[in-house]
């Protein structure tokens, strides 16, 4: 009698076991496919239309959005250039697709707004669908306050990236600057390059390097001069680039 009551609480046992274990079996494969079910891979979306990205990431419950336009050569207007993230990534549905779309070649020559006013040279450059880009600010007491100094790129520019022109502005002379644009050092002896860049607070590292004389010409060409000893070759950030006060500026000079 002990023996059949002990055997049938083990047979009970082992069936709710059995049920225990088809029950977290089947809460692991919901949870499996409830994770996985939720995931996506990014699709490749260059060369695209707009249109067809939109409907392409849609399909898929992503989002996308268009967040640059650059000019490019390759791909043409209003198809997509970049993204991110890379197509193959695995995201979760209703994740942002950042793209930048083709503005195509560029077309537009850029116009000289050295000179002008600030406003006056954000009115000219929209007049031939640029953008005014990042504005830094210079005490500059040879120019009237809201005077363009320089921008970046520079007036007739060819192969720029981006539809914007990056502007530094003439401040008050009791302003603090919040950004220079890099002037051309090439040329310059790398002391007076120094200097300059020391008047507005930015720092400078030197790199001496040799430099061949090369041949003077002949025939009809014009006669190469040699590079003086201690003139600057390179530099880095370029012309036009925005730096802030504090930015180690890299010039490679001749020995």
């Amino acid at each position: 009698m002990a023996s059949r009551a002990i055997k049938n609480f083990f047979q009970v046992a082992s069936l709710l076991l059995l049920l225990l274990a088809a029950a977290l079996l089947s809460a692991i494969t919901t949870m499996h496919f409830a994770i996985h079910g939720a995931e996506v891979q990014v699709p490749s979306l260059k060369g695209m239309t707009e249109e067809d990205a939109r409907s392409e990431t849609a399909g898929l419950g992503l989002n996308l959005d268009v967040d640059n336009r650059y000019y490019s050569a390759d791909v043409a207007a209003g198809h997509i250039l970049t993204q991110s993230p890379a197509p193959g990534t695995v995201v979760r549905r209703e994740w942002l697709v950042r793209v930048a779309q083709s503005l195509g070649p560029q077309k537009v020559e850029v116009p000289d707004t050295v000179g002008r006013g600030e406003r006056v040279a954000a009115l000219t450059l929209r007049r031939v669908g640029l953008e005014v880009g990042a504005t830094a600010r210079l005490p500059y007491g040879k120019a009237e306050e809201g005077t363009v100094l320089a921008q970046d790129p520079p007036a007739h520019a060819q192969g720029i990236a981006r539809p914007s022109v990056n502007l530094l502005v003439a401040a008050a002379s009791d302003d603090v600057p919040d950004g220079f644009v890099m002037p051309e050092l090439v040329g310059l002896q790398a002391v007076s390059a120094q200097a300059e860049l020391e008047r507005v607070g930015i720092l400078a590292e030197t790199n001496s390097v040799d430099v061949p004389v090369g041949p003077v010409g002949s025939g009809d060409a014009q006669p190469r001069l040699p590079v003086r000893p201690g003139a600057v070759t390179a530099q880095s950030p370029p012309t036009g680039f925005r730096v802030e006060q504090g930015t180690v500026v890299r010039l490679t000079v001749a020995k």
